[in-house]
C-alpha cells in the first residue's frame, strides 16, 4: 500500500492534538472536538476527492474519546494508519476503527495516568522542591522546562509509533508482558518517590521527656529515633493514606491532621 499521509501531516496533526486535545472538553464527548481537530488534516487529504465519505470521516471521530494525552497519544497515530488503510481500499469499516479508539482508549489512559502523573511528575517535583526550597528561582522553572520537555519527547514518540505500528503492532504490545513490567516498575518508582518525599518534608517531633530522678528519657531520640527514623512523620502519612483510602475528602483529612497537631501542641505532646 503506497502511504498517501507524510511526515509533514503527521506532524501537524501531532502538533494540533499536544495543543488542542482538551479543547472544548465537555461530558458528553470529552476530547473528541480535540481529536477531530487533530485529524482533520488527515482526513482532508485522505477523502479529498469524496466529501461524503470525508462527512463520514468527520463524523466517526466525533463519537466519545477520553484518554490521558501524552501516552494516548499512539491511539491517535494508529487511527491515522487505520484510516489510511480505509482510504486505500482496505475492508475496514469506520465501527472497527472507532472500536479500536474506544477499547484501547481505557487502559493506555491507565497506564498514562501511573507513569505521568503517579511517577514523572511526583520525581520531577521532588527535584524542584529540592532545589526551589532554598529560594532558589531555578526550582520552579526546572519543573516548567523538564515537564514540557518529557511531556513533548513522550507524546511525540507515542504518535509516531501508533503510526509505524498499525492495528497489528498495538495488539502485540497490548497483548505482551512489556506494559505489565511497566506498570509495576512504575509503581515501585512512585512508592519510593513518594517515600522520600515523605521523609524530606513531612516533620513531627514529640518534646516528651520522662524524668527518673536524676536520670531523664527523651521519647524522641531516645526510643523513638532509635526503632525508627521518622517514625512520627510516616505515621502522619499513613493516617492521611488510610483516611483517603476511606474516601475521605482531601479537606476533611487536612482537617483531621491540623486537629491533631494542635491538641499535640497544647496538651505539650508535639
Amino acid at each position: 500500500m503506497e502511504n498517501k499521509i507524510t511526515k509533514k501531516e503527521l506532524k501537524k496533526s501531532f502538533w494540533r492534538w499536544t495543543f488542542f486535545s482538551h479543547s472544548n472538553y465537555n461530558y458528553e464527548r470529552m476530547q473528541s472536538s480535540g481529536f477531530l481537530f487533530s485529524m482533520m488534516p488527515i482526513l482532508n487529504i485522505l477523502y479529498s476527492d469524496d466529501k461524503e465519505k470525508l462527512k463520514e470521516s468527520y463524523n466517526r471521530h466525533l463519537e466519545f474519546f477520553n484518554t490521558e494525552p501524552h501516552f494516548g497519544g499512539i491511539i491517535g497515530g494508529l487511527t491515522i494508519a487505520l484510516e489510511e488503510e480505509k482510504a486505500s481500499g482496505a475492508p475496514i469499516t469506520g465501527d472497527a476503527i472507532n472500536s479500536i479508539k474506544t477499547g484501547l482508549m481505557g487502559p493506555i489512559a491507565g497506564i498514562g495516568d501511573t507513569l505521568w502523573q503517579g511517577t514523572l511528575v511526583p520525581i520531577l517535583l521532588s527535584i524542584a522542591i529540592s532545589i526551589g526550597s532554598d529560594g532558589n528561582v531555578f526550582g520552579p522553572i526546572f519543573y516548567v522546562i523538564s515537564m514540557f520537555a518529557v511531556m513533548l519527547s513522550i507524546a511525540y514518540y507515542m504518535w509516531m509509533q501508533g503510526y509505524s505500528y498499525g492495528k497489528e503492532g498495538i495488539q502485540k504490545l497490548m497483548s505482551g508482558d512489556l506494559l505489565k513490567k511497566v506498570m509495576l516498575g512504575a509503581k515501585i518508582m512512585g512508592g519510593i518517590v513518594i517515600g522520600a518525599l515523605t521523609a524530606n518534608y513531612v516533620n513531627l517531633s514529640t518534646s516528651l521527656v520522662f524524668k527518673f530522678n536524676d536520670l531523664s528519657l527523651n521519647v524522641q531520640t531516645d526510643i523513638l529515633d532509635k526503632l525508627l527514623k521518622g517514625m512520627l512523620p510516616l505515621a502522619v502519612t499513613m493516617i492521611a493514606l488510610f483516611c483517603l483510602n476511606k474516601k475521605m475528602k482531601s479537606t476533611t483529612v487536612l482537617l483531621i491532621l491540623v486537629l491533631i497537631s494542635a491538641i499535640g501542641a497544647i496538651i505539650g505532646v508535639f
